[in-house]
């Protein structure tokens, strides 16, 4: 029997997924590889050999030993260097399809966050892509750090963020990038965005003059000053990006 050639729709849903799970979860027990599997009618090996292949080119598991698969494709690679270069447009155009496939329209992803029955034409499409684009970056990002807080271990789902390490508004091309995401919990992810903790290059936690100013009370021992240099957990794949930290750094850290 000759292999069915994998499609560019069935290649983006792959890495679609490989996105959203930790690296020791690609494996065919796993219940969402399977179910990306009866989606696409391929078996949960071919689909999970699939993932592994696009784990092969990802520089952060190179670097710690893990080298995937070694017979990943050409088109594979097409596939990641397309969203690697323009996560904005493949996130969405990944969400889409995969809506397709489960007879869905792409707004039920987002129909309990926002009202959008007001909307029309091309407003209705940009809110339904940004608001698509965010859940979808803030799933990998928890994901990839086991949806707990880099700095503190706080595991309640509530009480995390997918942080931006470069603002949102600073530079749109690496805004949906997962090396530019960051899981923390609401009060480690404010004292981040306003420079009062910081993260250098080492991966370790800094803390600011201007929050060393409250060493004495007794809130700063309990929140803060037992992470100072201490490395923050990192994550299975999409390491935070050196240049990305430097820019935080000197955005606002002091």
């Amino acid at each position: 029997m000759n292999r069915r050639n994998w499609t560019r729709e069935e290649l983006i849903l792959a890495f679609n997924l490989y996105c959203k799970l930790p690296f020791g979860s690609l494996h065919s027990r796993n219940p969402k590889i399977n179910d990306l599997a009866n989606i696409i009618g391929r078996t949960p090996g071919a689909v999970a050999l699939k993932l592994t292949n696009f784990a092969s080119f990802d520089p952060y598991l190179q670097n710690r030993g893990i080298k995937g698969m070694s017979n990943a494709g050409k088109k594979d690679r097409e596939i990641w260097n397309e969203f690697t270069n323009n996560w904005d447009d493949l996130i969405f155009e990944s969400e889409s399809i995969l809506a397709k496939y489960q007879n869905q329209e792409i707004e039920t992803i987002i129909d309990n966050e926002i009202d959008i029955s007001t909307l029309t034409g091309e407003e209705k499409v940009r809110k339904i892509k940004t608001r698509v684009n965010q859940k979808f970056f803030r799933q990998v990002v928890l994901n990839n750090y086991n949806s707990r807080c880099a700095i503190c271990n706080l595991n309640i789902l509530d009480l995390l963020i997918a942080g931006h390490i470069v603002p949102w508004s600073v530079n749109p091309k690496e805004r949906l990038n997962p090396q530019n995401g960051i899981c923390l919990c609401s009060l480690h992810d404010r004292a981040f965005e306003v420079g009062l903790i910081g993260i250098d290059t080492n991966f370790k936690v800094l803390l600011s003059g201007k929050l060393r100013e409250f060493k004495n009370e007794s809130y700063y021992k309990t929140y803060f000053a037992g992470f100072q240099d201490k490395q923050i957990n990192l994550p299975e794949k999409f390491l935070p990006e050196i240049d990305f930290l430097e820019y935080r750094l000197s955005l606002k850290f002091s």
